[in-house]
């Protein structure tokens, strides 16, 4: 590594948010999860501590890097740096990969205690062949064309009568910013995810996103019968959307909600000035991948990599924690579908937190 420039590093802090964001603004590669938001709102609503770091040069008083990250800390599961939770990605960004390198090295050090530090990372361009995918873990893109109307032509006679399906079944929606939507996201999104045996972030999370996001989150709510069956949260970052959170209640997907869903947020964009389109992660030709597929997107290999305290274990035994994980997981999920909503939701808002995925 070799940072030609004499460098300072400060700490992400209320009184640099806005510097942070324009950087993350004019930077090419970042994402809707580098917006500091994302690292505030961890240590606001789950008392995480922020730990991003901007490389500042000292020549000229310019940011030329930043790195986010934030520490999860739990009695059962220690220390961890983590860049960045709940999300898909979130690695540094700079004007240089020394500088980013630099970055990451003074995190390293600074928190050599943690048990790891996980940095999620994406691949920036796809490859020719796909057939090393099976298996891994990608990211759904698709680039968007500067008007709805261009995007629906542009989709199969298949796929635009799936769309009109919902309509013809009396769905209906609304699109916005508001804690009205916000509430009716949720009630969605935890009935989802009770059902998929999984905890739900606390509805304060989901809120404090909305307000630190402001103009750059929007949400979607399809109705039927005024009841809220399907929503998504998408997050902006200048040209680049993102979709973190969609959910539908099972029990009416046969009247098509996540079809409905998809287009207006899809809609949304095209017709706002967002170029790329982030569908999130999914298993390489899974179910997932395929319905995100059918709309245009296509995959491109997520690279998270640790840097561990030390060295772990050989792959046999790797292999058998993996498989008891695993069972565990598998367990828990069949008990959690079981339990009543409102259980679920009071549990889930505490177990969440220390859940980086």
């Amino acid at each position: 590594m070799n940072v030609n420039t004499p460098l300072k590093l400060v700490p992400l802090n209320e009184r640099n948010v806005s510097d942070w964001n324009r950087y993350v603004s004019s930077h090419p590669l970042a994402t809707p999860y580098h917006n500091a938001a994302w690292q505030r709102v961890s240590e606001n609503v789950y008392a995480m501590q922020c730990e991003g770091m901007l490389a500042i040069n000292e020549q000229d008083d310019r940011i030329v890097g930043v790195v986010p990250a934030v520490k999860l800390t739990s009695w059962v599961l220690g220390e961890r740096l983590c860049a960045l939770p709940y999300c898909d990605v979130g690695f540094p960004l700079a004007d240089s990969p020394d500088i980013e390198a630099y970055l990451l090295a003074n995190l390293k050090e600074k928190h050599a205690s943690a048990k790891y530090f996980e940095v999620r990372g994406c691949h920036a361009q796809q490859t020719a062949d796909n057939s090393f995918l099976a298996g891994k873990k990608v990211q759904m893109r698709l680039p968007l064309p500067d008007s709805s109307d261009v995007l629906l032509k542009s989709f199969k006679s298949k796929l635009r009568s799936q769309i009109k399906k919902a309509d013809k079944n009396g769905l209906t929606s609304k699109g916005g910013n508001s804690p009205e939507l916000v509430n009716d996201f949720y009630t969605v999104y935890v009935t989802n995810m009770r059902d998929l045996g999984s905890p739900a972030h606390s509805l304060e999370w989901f809120l404090n996103i909305a307000r630190g996001y402001d103009t750059a989150c929007y949400i979607s709510v399809v109705y039927h019968d005024d009841a809220p069956i399907g929503a998504g949260i998408v997050l902006k970052n200048n040209n680049k959307a993102s979709i973190p959170w969609a959910s539908t209640v099972r029990e009416f997907n046969k009247l098509a909600p996540n079809m409905k869903l998809y287009w207006n947020v899809l809609a949304h964009c095209a017709d706002n000035g967002i170029r790329e389109f982030d569908f999130g992660r999914s298993t390489f030709n899974e179910g997932t991948f395929k319905f995100k597929k059918q709309w245009g997107a296509e995959p491109y290999l997520l690279d998270w990599y640790h840097y561990p305290r030390s060295n772990v274990v050989n792959q046999q035994e790797a292999a058998s924690n993996n498989g008891m994980k695993e069972s565990i997981k598998a367990m828990a999920e069949r008990v959690w579908r079981k339990l009543p909503l409102s259980l679920t939701v009071a549990i889930g808002k505490r177990i969440r937190p220390h859940i980086s995925l």
